[in-house]
């Protein structure tokens, strides 16, 4: 059985011998951010961080030193923002309030985002 709650935008599966929730894994936002304008990116992030918060996303990498071991150094600075499922990201990237905030992004850096779903805990 398929259950959605619009309070946290998370969709979770039920056992239905036992009627309890069964996991659901977290999502994380993966982000390459190669920035060509800095003063203006600066708006960026200010203005993304309570947005981040308002649909429950919790910043646990964001531009800090890296050490490439394989393949290519990363292009900017990295970022990874873990959510409590994939609605709950898809919902954050797609929203009215990160769109306008998005477009800044856009005229002042290169960016790679993706969503990757973790392991059920």
């Amino acid at each position: 059985m398929l259950k959605t709650t619009c309070q946290d935008s998370a969709v979770s599966q039920t056992d239905s011998e036992n009627a309890r929730p069964l996991p659901v894994p977290k999502a994380y936002l993966l982000a390459e951010v190669e920035v060509t304008d800095s003063a203006a990116y600066e708006k960026y992030t200010s203005a993304v961080v309570p947005i981040v918060a308002q649909y429950g996303g919790e910043y646990i990498v964001r531009g800090g030193q890296t050490a490439s071991f394989e393949g290519e150094t990363p292009k900017g600075r990295l970022v990874i923002i873990a959510f409590a499922n994939m609605s709950a990201a898809q919902a954050f990237l797609m929203s009215d309030e990160y769109r306008p905030i998005a477009d800044i992004r856009h005229k002042n850096a290169v960016s790679r985002i993706m969503i990757v779903e973790g392991v059920i805990p």
